[in-house]
C-alpha cells in the first residue's frame, strides 16, 4: 500500500484516516466502539428470530473478517445481522401463533437458515456476472439520483428503532445524545472520536446509577461457553431430511435477497460517499457481493443470521472521520473473543433500550445525512422533472410502506406469501424508472468519486 504520511485522508471528507498514526491503544478503543455501535441492532435480530446470541456475534466478526478478506482490507464495512430476512423466519420458524401464543421454533429455525444460505448463493451468481461483464453494466442502473434517496431512506427507515427505544426512557437516551453530540463537537483528542464509546458508557452508568437496569441475567450467566450449537445448525437440518421443508425454505426465503443486493449496493455507496473513496471500482462491486454473500452462507449454515453491511458503523465513520478499515477488522475480533462469554452479552443484554436508541438515533441520522451529501455533490439536477419523481417515488415508497400498517407490501405465488419492504420496493421502482424514462445524463465509467 505504501508509507503514509501524516493523518490526513487524501480525499473530499478530510478526516483522520491512518489508524497506526493513533497507536494501538486508541486503535483498540475505536475498535470497542465499533463493536458497541453494532451490537444493538446485531442482537436484535436473533432476540426476534430465536436464534442463538453468541452464535451471531460469533458469525459477525468472522464475516467482517472474510469480508475484509475478500475486498483485500480495503473497505471499513462492518458486518451485522440483516433485518430483511425476519419475514423469512417468521414464515418458516414463527415465534408465535396466530392468536400470539408463544410457539417453540428451535425444531424449525435450522430449516430456516438453510433458505437464508441458499439466499446467500445469488449473491455469488451476480459477483460472478459482474467480473465477467464489468460493474458498468450494473452500476448505470444505480445513479446517484437513484443511490442518494435509497442511503437516505435507509436512515430514515432505521429511525423508527431509535425513537421507539428512546421512547422507553427519554431521559437515559438524551443523556447518550448528549454525550455523543458534545464529545463530537467540543471534545478534544480521542474524545472527538470516541463519542459512541462515551454516550454509551455514560447514559448506561446514569441508567444504573437511577436504578432503571437490571442485572439479574449478568450474576446467572457463565464467564464461557461454546457459541456453536449442532442442532441449532443448518448442516442439522440436512442430516435430518425432511426434504419438504428444505425446499419450502428455500422458495420461501431465496427471493428476499433480491432486496438485500439492493440495500448491499447502497449501503457500498453510502460507505464509498462517507470515506471519499469509489469502492465500487476498487476492489470492485464483485468483491464487496462476494464477501457479503460468502458471509451470509457461512452465517446461516452455522445457526446464525444473514450479514449484510451495517449502516450504524457507517454512521460511526461519518462521526468520527476514521476511515481505517483496520479499525472495524479489530471490533470484528472483539466480536468473536465476546462470543465466547455468556456473561459478557448478559452485561450488553442489560442496557437498557433508551442507550441504544439515544446513539442510534445520531447514527441513523449521520447516514441520511450522507445520502443528501451523495447527491449534492454528484450535482444532480433536480430542475428535471425525471429526477424529482424518481427520488419522490423512492422516498414516498420506502418511507411509507415501512409505516404503513402492513409494514411490507405482500404478494402471493401459489400458497407461497413474499414480502417486500419498503426500502426494497422504492428502490426497485426508482431502478425502474431511471432504466425508462429519458433523459439520463450519468456515465458510470465518468464517476471516480463517492457514491458512484
Amino acid at each position: 500500500m505504501g508509507k503514509r504520511q501524516g493523518m490526513k485522508q487524501e480525499g473530499n471528507t478530510g478526516g483522520i484516516y491512518d489508524a497506526r498514526v493513533l497507536g494501538m491503544p486508541k486503535v483498540v478503543l475505536l475498535g470497542l466502539q465499533h463493536m458497541f455501535a453494532m451490537f444493538g441492532a446485531t442482537i436484535l435480530v436473533p432476540t426476534l428470530t430465536g436464534l442463538d446470541v453468541s452464535t451471531t456475534l460469533l458469525f459477525a466478526g468472522l464475516g467482517t473478517l472474510l469480508f475484509h478478506l475478500l475486498t483485500r482490507g480495503r473497505v471499513p464495512a462492518f458486518l451485522g445481522s440483516s433485518f430483511a430476512f425476519l419475514g423469512g423466519y417468521g414464515a418458516i420458524a414463527p415465534m408465535a401463533d396466530a392468536e400470539g401464543h408463544a410457539l417453540d421454533n428451535s425444531a424449525l429455525l435450522p430449516y430456516a437458515c438453510f433458505g437464508v444460505a441458499c439466499a446467500g448463493l445469488v449473491y455469488l451468481l451476480l459477483a460472478f456476472l459482474i467480473k465477467v461483464f464489468g460493474a458498468g453494466k450494473v452500476m448505470r442502473f444505480f445513479p446517484p439520483i437513484v443511490t442518494g434517496p435509497i442511503i437516505i431512506s435507509i436512515g430514515l427507515t432505521l429511525s423508527q428503532t431509535a425513537v421507539d427505544n428512546c421512547a422507553r426512557d427519554w431521559l437515559v437516551a438524551m443523556v447518550a445524545i448528549v454525550l455523543v453530540v458534545a464529545c463530537n463537537i467540543w471534545g478534544r483528542g480521542m474524545v472527538k472520536i470516541v463519542p459512541i464509546i462515551i454516550g454509551v458508557a455514560g447514559s448506561y452508568l446514569f441508567a444504573a446509577a437511577l436504578g432503571r437496569v437490571d442485572f439479574a441475567p449478568v450474576a446467572q450467566a457463565d464467564w464461557i461457553g461454546l457459541p456453536v450449537h449442532w442442532e441449532q445448525t443448518a448442516f442439522w437440518a440436512l442430516s435430518q431430511g425432511d426434504m419438504s421443508l428444505l425446499i419450502t425454505s428455500v422458495i420461501t426465503i431465496m427471493p428476499i435477497s433480491l432486496a438485500t443486493i439492493v440495500e448491499h449496493i447502497g449501503d457500498v455507496s453510502a460507505i464509498s460517499s462517507t470515506v471519499g473513496k469509489n469502492y465500487i471500482k476498487d476492489p470492485g462491486l464483485h468483491r464487496t457481493l462476494l464477501g457479503d454473500g460468502l458471509a451470509t452462507i457461512s452465517a446461516a449454515m452455522f445457526g446464525a443470521p444473514a450479514n449484510t453491511t451495517y449502516g450504524e458503523n457507517t454512521g460511526v465513520l461519518a462521526l468520527t472521520k476514521v476511515f481505517d478499515p483496520l479499525v472495524i477488522r479489530i471490533a470484528a475480533l472483539f466480536a468473536i473473543l465476546f462470543s465466547f462469554s455468556p456473561k459478557f452479552a448478559a452485561v450488553v443484554g442489560c442496557m437498557p433500550p433508551a442507550v441504544c436508541g439515544g446513539v442510534s438515533l445520531v447514527l441513523y441520522g449521520m447516514i441520511s445525512a450522507v445520502g443528501v451529501r451523495n447527491v449534492v455533490e454528484a450535482k444532480v439536477d433536480f430542475s428535471k422533472s425525471r429526477n424529482v419523481i424518481i427520488a419522490a417515488l423512492i422516498l414516498v415508497l420506502a418511507i411509507g410502506i415501512k409505516y404503513s400498517s402492513a409494514g411490507s407490501i405482500n404478494f402471493m405465488v401459489g400458497e407461497l406469501s413474499i414480502s417486500f419492504s419498503g426500502l426494497a420496493v422504492g428502490a426497485l421502482v426508482g431502478i425502474l424508472l431511471n432504466a425508462v424514462l429519458p433523459g439520463k445524463d450519468y456515465e458510470y465509467n465518468d464517476v471516480e468519486g463517492a457514491g458512484a
